[in-house]
């Protein structure tokens, strides 16, 4: 019989046994043989995720229609890879802001020992990647004062994400603003304890922390969408 989803919209303790079982046993045998319990676990974390998105909706509009459809795929690509466990031993998943104005993604990431959450621009395309690092180079105070803002850093730290070694091409070395220009992605990430994950109020924490990325999605959701006059791209 299954067992009831927890009242309470947490990572429950069992689904952290749950991968780490799975990271010992990454095979088709032992997780077939364990598929009720992963699906159990899932449904779960499901649970989770929609209470995510209706706090998401509450400042923001997202596309994902719900916290199930938002979750990645417990399979891992191997096609590609020398590793050819065949499940990832994480729960994931991500949510898309909604029109062509509102850019950048939400993802979350839970596992025993390296859980986190994470919002940006992992892959910008080379045409977004120019649009940025142009109004970074006319003017870079608008972002330093948001990656400098209390806010920013008691979440997140610093800007995160794969740098270039040397300036992109079309820029000078020593420009003043050479160590946002060098992004090639741009990642807010926050990362948790595993007692904090499982904890009740670790919705309210991820919820804050989603929250506080919005003046940086901000930011950029009006570089990419509008010209430098100010009027939205066609």
């Amino acid at each position: 019989m299954a067992k009831q989803l927890t009242a309470l919209q947490q990572i429950p303790a069992s689904g952290f046994d749950f991968l780490a079982t799975l990271k010992e046993n990454n095979n088709r045998d032992w997780f077939n043989a364990h598929k009720e319990v992963f699906l159990q676990e899932q449904a779960q974390v499901a649970v989770f995720a929609e209470a995510l998105l209706a706090g998401l909706n509450t400042h923001d509009q997202i596309e994902t229609p719900s916290g199930k459809q938002s979750l990645h795929r417990i399979y891992r690509d191997t096609r590609f890879s020398s590793d050819k466990t065949p499940y990832k031993t994480n729960w994931s998943g991500g949510f898309r802001r909604a029109t062509k104005y509102r850019r950048g993604g939400y993802y979350y990431h839970f596992e025993p020992g390296n859980s986190f959450i994470v919002g940006g621009f992992w892959g910008p395309s080379a045409g977004d990647l120019k649009r940025v690092r142009d109004d970074i180079a006319f003017d870079a105070a608008p972002l330093r004062k948001i990656i400098n803002s209390p806010g920013f850093t008691a979440n997140f730290k610093t800007l995160e994400g794969e740098q270039l070694k040397s300036a992109p091409k079309g820029f000078d070395k020593d420009h003043e603003a050479i160590d946002l220009l060098r992004y090639k992605q741009y990642l807010l990430i926050r990362r948790f304890p595993d007692k904090v994950v499982l904890s009740p109020q670790f919705l309210k924490e991820a919820g804050l922390t989603f929250e506080a990325m919005r003046p940086f999605f901000d930011y950029m959701s009006e570089v990419l969408t509008t010209d430098i006059n100010g009027l939205e791209i066609p």
